[in-house]
C-alpha cells in the first residue's frame, strides 16, 4: 500500500487545475499502459484530453475526471492522511478505482475499463465530450463515477441551474426625474426570484436558490445604465421547468443567459448494500459529470474522501478510506459483472 500512497502524492504533485489537465493526463495514462491497460485519448481541446482506456472490452466503467478546482497546492503525508489537491477530488478516487480494475485483471475478471474526463470542475466539457462517443466496440452496462461520498452509494444528487440576469436603464443625474434605473430594476427582479418556491420531490427534497453575484452602475449620484447578477439553483426539477419559472420574474428590462444546465440525477445502488447505515448515502446536493453519460451505462456514485474536505485549503484523503474503497470498489464491480 505504500507504493500506492507514493503515487497518490506524485499525482498530487503536479498541477492540473481545470484547463491545465494536460501534464495529469499524461502521467494517468502511461499508468493505465504500465498496469496493462490499452489507453486512448479523446482531444476535448486542443492539449486537452478525455481517457478511455480497458482490458477486454468493458461491461463496467469506472468514471472520475483529471480536474481539479485552484488553487493547486502539493502533497505531504502523515499518519492518517494524504493531503494536497486532488487527494480526495479526485486524484484518491482515480488510483483507488485503478487498484481495484488491476485486482480484476489479475483474478480474471477483464471486462473493466475507464472514462477519466478533463473540465468537471467548471462546465462539464469532458463529460459532454464523451457523452455520444461511446467506442464502438464497447457495451457498457454500469459506470460506477467516483467522487468522495465516504464511500456511500449515492441515491442521487440534485441538478443545477446557472444563469446570469442582465438589466439594462437609462443613465442620468440621481437628482433628476431620469431613469429606469437598471440597479432598480434588477433588484425587483431578485426579489420575487428570492420569494419563490424551486420545487419539491419526493427523493430529491426541495429545490434551493444562491443569488451569488450582483453588481451594477456607476456610482451613487448616476442612476444605473447596467447591473447584472448571477443565481445558481439546486434543482429537483428538469432544466426546462426551472427555466420558464425564472422567466415569468423577468421584464423588459431584465434579460437571462443560461451558463449551465442539468436535472437532478438518479444512482443505482446495490441491492445488498441498500439500506445499509454505512454504505448507503442517500442524496447529495452536489453535481457530477452522470448526467452526461447516459449511454456509458446504468450509474452508481461512491469514492472515498469527504465532500466537506473538496475544494478546501485543508483538502485530504483518509489513508483507511482509500484502502477500504480499493476492496469495495472490487467487490461492487464483481457483483455487478454476475448480473451481465
Amino acid at each position: 500500500m505504500k507504493d500506492l500512497f507514493s503515487k497518490l502524492q506524485d499525482w498530487i504533485a503536479i498541477d492540473s487545475v481545470t484547463g491545465g489537465e494536460g501534464d495529469y493526463a499524461d502521467a494517468v495514462a502511461r499508468y493505465l499502459t504500465e498496469l496493462g491497460f490499452s489507453v486512448e485519448r479523446q482531444e476535448v481541446a486542443p492539449g486537452r484530453c478525455n481517457l478511455v482506456a480497458a482490458a477486454d472490452a468493458p461491461s463496467v466503467l469506472f468514471c472520475t475526471h483529471l480536474d481539479t478546482v485552484p488553487p493547486w497546492f502539493g502533497p505531504s503525508e502523515d499518519g492518517d492522511f494524504i493531503h494536497g489537491r486532488g487527494a480526495c477530488d479526485a486524484k484518491g478516487v482515480a488510483l483507488a478505482m485503478m487498484a481495484a480494475a488491476t485486482r480484476l485483471v489479475a483474478e480474471g475478471e477483464r471486462r473493466v475499463g475507464f472514462l477519466l474526463t478533463i473540465g468537471e470542475e467548471v462546465d462539464f466539457a469532458g463529460a459532454r465530450h464523451a457523452a455520444d462517443r461511446v467506442p464502438e466496440e464497447w457495451k457498457p452496462r454500469y459506470v460506477l463515477v467516483g467522487e468522495p461520498t465516504e464511500n456511500r452509494f449515492i441515491r442521487g444528487h440534485k441538478g443545477v441551474f446557472k444563469a446570469r440576469l442582465e438589466a439594462t436603464g437609462v443613465a442620468g443625474h440621481s437628482s433628476q426625474d431620469v431613469g429606469p434605473s437598471a440597479v432598480h430594476e434588477l433588484v425587483g427582479c431578485v426579489h420575487g426570484i428570492l420569494g419563490s418556491s424551486w420545487g419539491s420531490h419526493a427523493l430529491f427534497g426541495q429545490g434551493s436558490l444562491n443569488v451569488g453575484e450582483i453588481s451594477g452602475g456607476v456610482a451613487p449620484n448616476v442612476v444605473a445604465d447596467r447591473a447584472h447578477a448571477e443565481v445558481l439553483i439546486r434543482t429537483v426539477e428538469e432544466s426546462e421547468a426551472v427555466e420558464a419559472r425564472l422567466r415569468t420574474h423577468l421584464n423588459e428590462r431584465v434579460s437571462m443567459s443560461v451558463d449551465k444546465s442539468y436535472g437532478p440525477q438518479e444512482f443505482f445502488v446495490p441491492p445488498e448494500l441498500s439500506g445499509s447505515s454505512e454504505h448507503d448515502g442517500g442524496i447529495v446536493a452536489f453535481g457530477t459529470d452522470a448526467p452526461f453519460l447516459g449511454r456509458w451505462g446504468t450509474p452508481l456514485l461512491c469514492g472515498p474522501g469527504r465532500i466537506l474536505d473538496a475544494h478546501t485549503d485543508h483538502e485530504r484523503i483518509s489513508k483507511r478510506a482509500f484502502t477500504d474503497s480499493i476492496e469495495l470498489y472490487r467487490r461492487t464491480v464483481t457483483d455487478l459483472l454476475r448480473e451481465v
